[in-house]
């Protein structure tokens, strides 16, 4: 039993490590996964669907990094690459200390994202994505969740670390 002036220890480090962060992170996951299985169940062998002008679901199979980069090289490098990142990506989530609650759903959007794409190079021997983004007939790219994860994670991080104005507060 403690008294008031005892702290109490908690398990998980103050900072972006937070049981906030975590169950972003889960929850990136979770969501992420459940999509895949869906287009996976549903979009699998049918025709491009719009859903909004420049957003239809599309299925394909990347076998490459962000963008098909690394497309032709060994699955088991690029497991070993990704795997290797998103740990380096970890260490560095649990020494943070500063950014509070936005640093913590970015490094949770981030690895949760991360996370996602591993399980799909495992189970299937590459990435599933499904949302095309496109103009016209001009393809941007097509994507998952933990893309979409991935990409807006580090936009909060800089946002969290690296402004002037939010350092200052």
């Amino acid at each position: 039993m403690t008294d008031a002036s005892t702290p109490v220890r908690s398990i998980v480090p103050p900072g972006p490590a937070s049981r906030f962060g975590i169950s972003v992170m889960a929850g990136t996951l979770i969501v992420d996964q459940a999509s895949k299985w869906i287009a996976v169940a549903t979009i699998k062998e049918s025709a491009p669907q719009a859903i909004l002008p420049i957003l239809d679901l599309y299925y394909t199979e990347n076998p490459g990094i962000a963008f098909s980069f690394l497309r032709g090289s060994s699955p088991t490098l690029l497991l070993l690459a990704v795997v290797a990142v998103t740990i380096a990506i970890l260490v560095f989530w649990a020494r943070s200390r500063d950014g509070g609650k936005l640093a913590a759903l970015g490094f949770g959007l981030i690895v949760g994202g991360a996370i996602g794409n591993i399980v799909d190079r495992l189970i299937y021997g590459h990435v599933i994505d499904f949302l095309h983004l496109h103009i016209g007939d001009r393809t941007l790219f097509v994507f998952n969740l933990a893309d979409a994860a991935l990409t807006l994670g580090p936009i909060l991080l800089v946002i969290a670390f690296l402004l002037p104005q939010r350092r200052a507060r």
